[in-house]
């Protein structure tokens, strides 16, 4: 269950003014995510902020992070959005919160490189081709895909970190969530390119911090990106 002080806290973010506030979907990820939440908030001081949707729109996704007044704001659209949980669709019910907690996980990865103030950056030593007008929307979508790359190398060092154990099955369901809808394709959230270079927990080095590990490993995708 999870601990009172860090449920209150969740909840003050959220600007709720009690847990019955919450939905029991609602109730259920922020449980599943309070380890990361903790970690975020208490251990690397980001500015995060939780944000309740009263009604999903038919476009949103279940947790989003968004970014305003210099601040994150991780999103819960689960109200009226009867897809919410369809990214769980065909897991047992004891893995969900492992796969909750990894998306949790993969949103402080952004919320960590927007309060770096390195968003939509190159690390040192990498340089962004000139743009051409022609191929602006080819490169949003590069720059997207490489966030989501790291944030998904986040997730899956965080998982090595809290649960070795069940690495290999959050790792394969992260491929499978981002197996492309088109053979070929590499839309915004084709990350394949970095959980490759992440078969198994022994890829990161628990000698380095967290956000390091994810990071030693996204420049190696970016080296080999296309």
């Amino acid at each position: 269950m999870i601990k009172r002080t860090l449920f209150l806290l969740l909840l003050s973010s959220a600007g709720l003014a009690s847990a019955a506030q919450l939905t029991d979907m609602e109730t259920r990820w922020l449980t599943a995510g309070s380890a990361v939440l903790a970690y975020a908030k208490q251990e690397l001081n980001l500015p995060i902020d939780i944000t309740v949707q009263p009604q999903a729109r038919a476009t949103d996704v279940p947790l989003a992070l968004g970014f305003q007044d210099g601040r994150c704001k991780l999103v819960l659209s689960m109200r009226g959005n009867p897809g919410a949980e369809d990214i769980l669709a065909g897991l047992p019910a004891e893995q969900r919160p492992l796969m909750i907690e990894a998306m949790v996980a993969h949103e402080i990865g952004h919320c960590w490189r927007y309060a770096q103030g390195v968003w939509h950056a190159l690390p040192a030593g990498f340089e962004q081709a000139a743009q051409v007008p022609a191929q602006e929307q080819a490169q949003a979508l590069r720059l997207t895909r490489r966030e989501e790359g790291f944030a998904d190398l986040v997730a899956l060092a965080w998982t090595q970190h809290r649960h070795p154990q069940d690495y290999a099955t959050v790792a394969a369901w992260m491929r499978q969530v981002r197996q492309p809808a088109t053979a070929g394709t590499a839309g915004s959230h084709g990350t394949l390119a970095w959980l490759q270079l992440a078969p198994s927990g022994a890829a990161f080095d628990p000698a380095q911090p967290l956000f390091e590990q994810a990071a030693s490993l996204w420049r190696q995708g970016l080296l080999r990106e296309e």
